[in-house]
């Protein structure tokens, strides 16, 4: 672990090396760059440094594709819809993706100062074939990252990355020279083998009309005859396109136009994500640079009519539900012990539960008030006003049993809002009671995919999973609901606490005393900032006033008893986050000591975009 640390400093060291070197660099080698044949360098002149560098930038940019001769330059020109060749301009601006992205290993000098700047930047020709073989890495990354999601029936994953995957491959030198070989030995042409993957990803999706309420509809999604366990879409109203709707655990919700009377509605699944191609910017430059992939069978309609009642469909979907995507079955546990509906007191959390939903559906909430604690009934009185909340399945409730609380799963609802990359979000919504039998807390479950990696594959006593699986959801369900006081409450006064965020790239000089820039493949530009839990908790507050909602998704979590503190792990986690103003996806990394599971607090925290090629992902040894 020291080691690891050890190369993350050289990292940033080098980095920063690199940063003073492209300012300092002598006339002397710029004459040397402007006379030698093993150099491409562009021009550039305005009234600003800053203008002549983004000058210099385009020159240099079309320099490279005039020197990217016969057939590379003959395969990066992408087609379009009728076969024919674009123009040059087209194969410039894709030539541009790799140039404003991926140049990290490019020199400049300013010549002359403002008024009048003159700015010159040159790259190696030697390097410029380094760029289009980081790209190939990248895009073989992202298919097998498709591959893992598939296992687990991710299909929003497994869409998201087979097409940008399939996107990055369109803008290399030789794009079909790319092979890939799968499990089982076979080659593929991966240009052809991504694009058959989408097609039978969106062939393996069934999209069903469940129920009606008014306007909103309520949809049973299936991947593979089960339940999908995550997926988009947009659908048609009538009039437009909708925002991005997200389907979770089989169920998904489509809201009509008022006065919409058709007997059908078009679905889109979603494929491009060009909305969250912001999180990485070379991505998002080639989304915009290259022609899209044209898709028609990501299109579906869904017929406003089901001879089967809502209750046998929601019966059907937990009887497919008990059949796990992955195939790891060897590696489970026992479940833990679970309450039925017949045991003494369950009908009482059972008749509690359905006066909360009909409550909900009735928008009758006071109605209920006696049923929560003081604690509870404020983050009930949080939830409702957490977008427009609707519930969409009470069928599969699941009540367990913790030393006089129970906790009661299974209720599912949709909350949708008026802003964002995403329109809508399916969440279980887990209830806890305390020992008066009335409901205490409230969370966001984690899903079936995270919540099956904690109870199911744990190596730890029961009362330890329960524990780290009540945190986590507690964790998410704060951030959403915006609850300050609990985020204060789980970090400890003293700890480690290291944030991240996308940004763009600029020539900017950077305090490495608290704050560092580091480049991850030459391809993002990551800011990591260290913060006191005072600084990161009004950060985060400024946070919440500016955004209409936040929601924090996890999946992909490992586990890691610490050999000291007793009840202490360390917790990495993969975690989507989604904000009406921003979003990005990377893996969270929390030290928490719950030997007092009511009392968790966090000792560290860490994130990262994507792990890293040499050590993988943050862990408690590295710090």
């Amino acid at each position: 672990m020291r080691k690891n640390r050890q190369y993350l400093v050289g990292r940033l060291i080098a980095l920063w090396s690199l940063l003073l070197l492209s300012t300092t660099v002598s006339a002397q080698s710029w004459e040397i760059v402007r006379d030698s044949e093993d150099y491409i360098y562009g021009e550039g002149y305005g009234k600003t440094v800053a203008e002549a560098e983004r000058n210099a930038l385009a020159n240099l940019i079309g320099k490279i594709a005039t020197n990217v001769t016969g057939e590379a330059q003959t395969s990066l020109k992408t087609q379009s819809s009728n076969g024919k060749l674009d123009e040059e301009s087209q194969f410039t601006q894709t030539v541009s993706t790799y140039s404003q992205a991926t140049l990290t290993n490019t020199q400049q000098q300013v010549l002359q100062t403002e008024p009048d700047a003159y700015v010159v930047r040159w790259i190696k020709k030697s390097e410029v074939e380094k760029i289009f073989e980081s790209r190939k890495r990248k895009a073989i990354d992202l298919v097998e990252s498709a591959i893992r999601a598939e296992r687990k029936g991710k299909v929003d994953d497994v869409l998201r990355n087979y097409y940008w995957a399939l996107t990055l491959l369109k803008s290399l030198q030789y794009p079909n020279e790319v092979t890939y070989t799968d499990e089982d030995g076979k080659e593929h042409v991966l240009t052809n083998w991504c694009k058959e993957k989408i097609d039978d990803t969106f062939d393996e999706l069934k999209a069903i009309y469940d129920s009606r309420d008014g306007n909103d509809i309520r949809l049973s999604i299936t991947y593979k005859g089960k339940p999908v366990n995550s997926v988009d879409y947009k659908y048609w109203d009538g009039q437009t396109w909708s925002a991005i709707y997200s389907a979770k655990d089989g169920w998904g919700v489509l809201e009509l136009a008022p006065g919409y009377e058709g007997s059908q509605v078009q679905l889109r699944y979603e494929f491009e994500y060009a909305g969250e191609a912001k999180i990485d910017k070379e991505v998002e430059m080639v989304l915009n640079a290259v022609k899209g992939t044209p898709m028609p069978d990501a299109y579906t309609n869904v017929i406003l009519e089901n001879k089967e009642k809502p209750k046998e469909t929601a019966a059907r979907h937990q009887q497919m539900a008990s059949q796990s995507f992955t195939t790891n079955s060897a590696e489970a546990i026992a479940p833990p012990k679970t309450l039925t509906k017949k045991d003494k007191d369950a009908s009482k959390y059972m008749t509690t539960l359905e006066q909360v939903v009909k409550a909900i559906k009735e928008k009758r909430y006071d109605s209920v008030r006696p049923l929560f604690s003081d604690g509870g009934w404020d983050m009930f009185t949080k939830l409702m006003k957490y977008g427009k909340g609707r519930v969409l399945d009470s069928s599969d409730i699941r009540l367990y049993d913790d030393k006089g609380s129970v906790l009661v799963r299974g209720l599912r609802m949709s909350f949708s809002f008026a802003s964002g990359v995403r329109k809508s979000f399916v969440e279980d919504v887990v209830f806890a009671f305390n020992e008066e039998q009335k409901i205490d807390n409230i969370a966001f479950g984690l899903g079936k995919t995270a919540e099956d990696d904690i109870l199911y594959k744990g190596v730890w006593e029961e009362k330890s999973r329960f524990a780290i699986m009540n945190f986590l959801e507690n964790y998410k369900t704060a951030y959403a609901l915006k609850r300050l006081d609990y985020i204060r409450s789980i970090f400890d006064d003293d700890a480690v606490i290291i944030t991240g965020s996308v940004v763009s790239r600029a020539n900017k000089n950077v305090n490495i005393e608290n704050q560092s820039t580091i480049s991850q493949e030459g391809n993002l530009i990551i800011r990591k900032n260290r913060q006191t839990k005072d600084q990161y908790l009004e950060n985060l507050k400024r946070c919440f006033a500016r955004n209409e909602f936040v929601n924090i998704r996890f999946s992909n979590n490992d586990v890691i008893k610490m050999g000291e503190g007793g009840e202490s792990y360390a917790i990495q986690i993969q975690q989507d986050y989604y904000s009406s103003t921003y979003g990005d996806k990377g893996y969270l990394m929390l030290m928490v000591d719950i030997n007092q599971p009511d009392r968790p607090l966090i000792k560290l925290r860490t994130w990262q975009p994507e792990k890293d090629p040499e050590f993988g992902l943050y862990g408690p040894g590295d710090f």
